[in-house]
């Protein structure tokens, strides 16, 4: 089906008197694409709200609400007996369970199909972005994205392929290319460089003050710490380091051990070293450079010092090349 068409099927959901609730689970891809969907919408419904429900917490997220979208609403902040039309983006309906809630007119999405789908659905996984094709949609409906929308589709499309090192595909480059002209480079900078809260600064201390170095893998235990993300963005710092080739940070949120691995991409997969080294024990998965573990205290080993333990796993399991 040409852009065209699915632009023409996607607006025939909606009339003059829709009132449009916009579901998403809130990152950079589904917060640009759900406001290409509002600008979309603009002036053919009756009203448009975006919501979510889920934790923002990254300081990149959230200074991509401040700056470019500071309309949306959470969801316990939404009378959702107020609207007659339902859309989601970026994700589908068996996703999360506030998610279910609603009844969809329509869905965009890039993920596989997982489920039964609204009246209108685009479901295209080999796309790298939703981001992407939100886009389409706006070129089909020959829309000029402004500055802000265009910033927020380029920071979807670079964050949901990871600068373009995971799944890329030559629509997600040329939407890039197409979105650059009207891009705002202070803001997009802006928002790339927030990396890091205040409340982040204790736990990035402690790793570093922890931090042990093996064979030019990081390892760094941060303890208690308040958001699984802060393991997530001390583990990316460490990889600046130019020496390091492997980071592996730790920290323990909710009864629960989460260790982020990040790796150069040369050497074995992250995901697959997630898996053999703590699969047995807990939750591991990712992709080449990246992985995340989650293990329940009580399902650890019992009487273990967790960095030496993990040392010890990830010399098991985490230093052959791949092929």
């Amino acid at each position: 089906m040409s852009n065209i068409k699915r632009l023409e099927a996607f607006l025939a959901c909606f009339s003059t008197d829709s009132k449009v609730l916009v579901v998403i689970n809130a990152d950079p891809d589904a917060i640009s694409s759900a406001l290409a969907v509002k600008r979309l919408l603009w002036r053919k419904v009756s009203e448009v709200t975006i919501t979510y429900f889920n934790e923002i917490t990254r300081p990149d997220n959230l200074a991509m609400l401040r700056l470019l979208a500071p309309d949306l609403l959470h969801l316990s902040k939404v009378d959702d007996q107020r609207f007659n039309r339902f859309v989601v983006v970026d994700s589908q309906p068996d996703h999360h369970e506030c998610f279910g809630m609603f009844r969809y007119d329509a869905i965009i999405d890039h993920h596989p199909l997982s489920c039964d789908v609204g009246k209108f659905n685009d479901i295209r996984e080999g796309y790298g972005a939703c981001a992407t094709m939100l886009t389409e949609y706006l070129k089909a409906a020959r829309i000029k994205p402004s500055a802000k929308l265009a910033t927020a589709l380029i920071f979807g499309i670079k964050s949901d392929t990871s600068d373009f090192l995971r799944q890329t595909t030559m629509e997600d480059i040329r939407a890039f290319q197409y979105l650059y002209k009207f891009a705002n480079p202070y803001l997009l900078t802006r928002i790339e460089q927030a990396e890091f809260g205040e409340d982040h600064l204790e736990t990035l201390a402690r790793a570093i003050k922890n931090r042990k170095t093996i064979n030019n893998r990081i390892f760094a235990h941060a303890g208690d710490i308040l958001n699984p993300d802060e393991c997530v963005i001390t583990a990316d710092f460490f990889m600046r380091i130019s020496s390091i080739n492997w980071s592996i940070v730790s920290g323990i949120y909710n009864e629960t051990l989460i260790i982020i691995l990040r790796n150069d991409g040369l050497r074995k997969s992250a995901g697959t070293t997630a898996k053999q080294a703590f699969g047995d024990v807990g939750s591991a998965g990712g992709h080449k450079t990246m992985a995340r573990v989650e293990i329940a205290i009580k399902d650890l080993p019992l009487d273990i010092e967790i960095e030496s333990w993990i040392i010890e796993q990830m010399k098991k399991h985490g230093g052959k090349k791949t092929e």
